[in-house]
């Protein structure tokens, strides 16, 4: 008798605590990414939801979907965003273009020097610009939250041989996604963009349809990319990998003030922990290319500069050809103004 007595209170207070775990939990977001366990973006997204989770005491839970199980493709899954199925996306540049043309302005080569300037402007009124317009273009439904980094720079890479001045590039099979503005990108610097699937990249190296790529070192040790024949690397940093963090902006307007503020905390966790992962991973995988007999070679600042100038009528394409481009150009290079007009100011101060 007292046995099921002392069993039969067990199985309430369970009863009793899981009814109140259920009820404290007032908002639940899905986010999603279609990506692995293994990448800046799901390292970032586990810090968000351990935080947020943390920080509201439990009135917010975070469910985690890597892969493609909520959607597949960027256009697809910021429909998800604004219609509600999803509460949180990221995308890449290229993966929200479809959407918000001007995004691409993280893809103009060489206008952010280093992550230093890079990361100051992503924390500033350049994002805050990106997101009214986003929230404009989107009926008030998809609010940027954050721009974090996916891996790193980009960089170009080749089969052929070593990329010091733009005339080395002449020639050569750069693969591009379909979006334009890399595609002028590669035009302006004398090799011939060819549009590939990224599935498709180790095979089309190996055959010879590309012969380079724009890509940071850890996709390219992650995806083999010298054992398709990948020898050269030319750490030129030409475009900063922006991650773009979107969110359901009903589902974070119905939130009270102190929530929403937990939430912007978040992804600022977030992005902290997005910027700091691909510097820790790129150690070993630059190690690794240079131990598999790959070739890593650092511009001067001179042919810097030299490759900034031939790229430069990209600046102009992009201003007249992109919805909004204008206007983020112009949000963008005043930020980068600022960031390193502080940077200078440090540097005084520090050395």
């Amino acid at each position: 008798m007292m046995s099921k007595l002392i069993k039969s209170f067990f199985s309430l207070l369970f009863l009793i605590s899981f009814t109140a775990s259920v009820s404290a939990t007032d908002y639940n977001l899905r986010m999603t990414m279609n990506s692995n366990d293994q990448d800046e973006d799901y390292d970032g997204a586990v810090v968000f939801k351990n935080y947020v989770e943390a920080a509201s005491n439990g009135k917010i839970s975070v469910e985690l979907f890597v892969g493609t199980q909520l959607c597949s493709k960027g256009a697809e899954c910021l429909q998800g965003v604004s219609d509600g199925s999803i509460d949180v996306y990221i995308s890449t540049s290229g993966g929200a273009a479809g959407v918000f043309p001007y995004v691409q302005v993280l893809d103009l080569p060489y206008l952010m020097a280093d992550d230093r300037i890079a990361e100051d402007v992503m924390q500033g009124d350049f994002v805050r610009t990106m997101r009214q317009m986003a929230l404009k273009d989107s009926g008030d439904t998809i609010r940027l939250m954050t721009i974090g980094n996916t891996g790193g720079w980009r960089n170009f890479a080749n089969t052929k041989r070593r990329v010091a001045e733009p005339s080395d590039m002449k020639g050569l099979k750069i693969r591009t996604v379909v979006a334009d503005l890399p595609q002028e990108l590669v035009r302006a610097l004398g090799a011939s963009p060819t549009p590939i699937p990224w599935p498709e990249l180790f095979t089309s190296f190996q055959t010879g349809v590309v012969e380079g790529s724009k890509n940071g070192i850890t996709d390219i040790m992650n995806m083999k990319f010298p054992d398709a024949g990948l020898k050269y690397v030319t750490l030129d940093g030409h475009a900063y990998m922006g991650a773009l963090w979107w969110m359901n902006n009903a589902k974070y307007q119905s939130m009270p003030k102190e929530l929403k503020k937990v939430i912007t905390d978040g992804f600022y966790a977030l992005q902290q922990a997005t910027f700091a992962s691909p510097k820790r991973k790129s150690i070993k995988a630059y190690e690794d290319f240079v131990a598999g007999g790959g070739d890593l070679y650092v511009p001067t600042p001179a042919q810097k500069a030299s490759f900034k100038k031939a790229a430069s009528p990209v600046y102009d394409w992009f201003k007249s050809n992109v919805k909004g481009g204008g206007q983020i150009f112009d949000a963008l290079t005043s930020a980068v103004a600022d960031a390193e007009k502080k940077a200078s100011s440090a540097y005084d101060k520090d050395l």
